[in-house]
């Protein structure tokens, strides 16, 4: 068995990698940049190793949440804009700047602790400014152009401090993979951000990349491309909601597998893990242990109703799922043994086995279900089925 394949680990698709940005880029307007969001170690496929995947596609400008993360982009891509979508705090402008490294500015307030910090370390920021249309996060309020018009003021005060460079301004959609009133809703933002760039304009402030759309609106709101469009999800091969299901014809790069560690036979009326909420009531029943757990990032809320796959064949997970392992019945699943591969997780939309299905039946969203995968589990990354690469954190 191959070493890193003792435990648990993740598959990444590099095709599908690959596939998916392709098919972003057929889809945005020409002349239109992709900022391709890799946060949270590129959703959890591994950010070293995805941004040099989109490098080799043609990607040349990437967004994460902080200063750590575009350090990490950086140290995959020397070249590449790197944009940071929240906060840094203010001393480390030097930090910035050195890396080449764009930062978001939400507020006069920040923006003058910004600016103060480059000027007494000598340096220049790329900056770009954030216009909350509605999102109600970080950003310059803008809900009204009546009622707001002061951070248009505010902003355009931001962009004239010395040490900043306003290079670009950006909003952010809060319900654009809705259709409906989150439409409408999405189409009273693009407006909004439209009149705070038009009026800015008209203090004399003009940005070289403007960008709204997230993965939603790439893809149904192409209008609204202008610039740059920061897909995020999609790059991943999962749709941020099922309003977009089948639209764009991604594929899911991630895989989540297991190998059995043991397998036993235990009695009826016999309980299974914690709190005894599961039993085998009144038969017999094969079982094997697996170890995966919550704290790899297979949720506990999933005890009860995940199940796994097998050779082909699925099985239940039963009783409650440990920090580290958990319990699958596999009476009927024959030649079960330790050792033997299991699939917690695939890549196949619409399986049981898809993130979409493991996210609903733990309540939660296909986002978190990836960005939760433990860093304990190494990622392996397959072009043509070959592995190319590991990713492996505990090292």
């Amino acid at each position: 068995m191959n070493e890193y394949f003792r435990r648990t680990w993740i598959d990444v698709n590099l095709d599908a990698l690959k596939h998916n940005y392709e098919i972003i880029k057929n889809t945005v307007t020409p002349g239109c940049r992709i900022i391709a969001v890799v946060k949270a170690d590129a959703y959890g496929h591994g950010v070293e190793n995805v941004v040099k995947e989109f490098s080799d596609c043609g990607c040349d400008f990437f967004a994460v949440s902080n200063l750590e993360e575009a350090l990490q982009v950086r140290s995959a891509n020397a070249d590449s804009s790197v944009l940071i979508l929240g906060y840094t705090p203010p001393e480390y402008a030097e930090t910035l700047a050195v890396n080449n490294i764009t930062q978001s500015v939400f507020n006069l307030d920040y923006a003058q602790k910004l600016s103060e910090s480059a000027v007494k370390q000598g340096v220049q920021i790329n900056i770009h400014i954030k216009v909350d249309t509605g999102m109600n996060r970080l950003g310059f309020v803008f809900h009204n152009s009546d009622t707001d018009s002061g951070s248009v003021s505010e902003a355009a005060e931001a962009c004239r401090l010395e040490g900043l460079y306003p290079e670009g301004i950006f909003t952010h959609f809060s319900s654009a993979d809705e259709d409906g009133e989150g439409a409408v809703f999405t189409r009273i933002q693009y407006d909004l951000f439209r009149t705070f760039i038009d009026s800015l304009e008209f203090e004399g402030i003009r940005f070289e990349i403007r960008h709204c759309c997230n993965s939603a609106a790439t893809v149904l709101y192409p209008e609204m491309h202008l610039d740059a469009v920061r897909p995020g999800i999609i790059l991943y091969g999962l749709n941020p909601s099922d309003y977009l299901s089948g639209k764009l014809g991604i594929i899911p790069a991630m895989k989540l597998k297991t190998v059995i560690s043991m397998v036993k036979e235990i009695n009826d009326d016999s309980p299974v893990s914690y709190g005894r909420k599961y039993s085998t009531g009144d038969k017999k029943i094969k079982i094997a242990t697996i170890p995966i757990g919550y704290a790899d990032g297979f949720p506990r809320a999933l005890s009860g109703s995940a199940v796994v796959k097998i050779g082909g064949k699925t099985a239940p997970v039963i009783g409650a799922i440990c920090m580290d392992q958990c319990m699958i019945d596999v009476t009927d699943i024959d030649n079960v043994s330790e050792g033997l591969s299991v699939t917690v997780f695939d890549n196949v939309q619409g399986s049981p086995l898809s993130v979409d299905s493991v996210a609903g039946k733990a309540g939660t969203i296909n986002y978190e279900i990836i960005c939760g995968i433990n860093k304990r589990v190494p990622r392996i990354y397959k072009r043509e089925g070959e592995i190319e690469a590991v990713a492996d954190y505990m090292k």
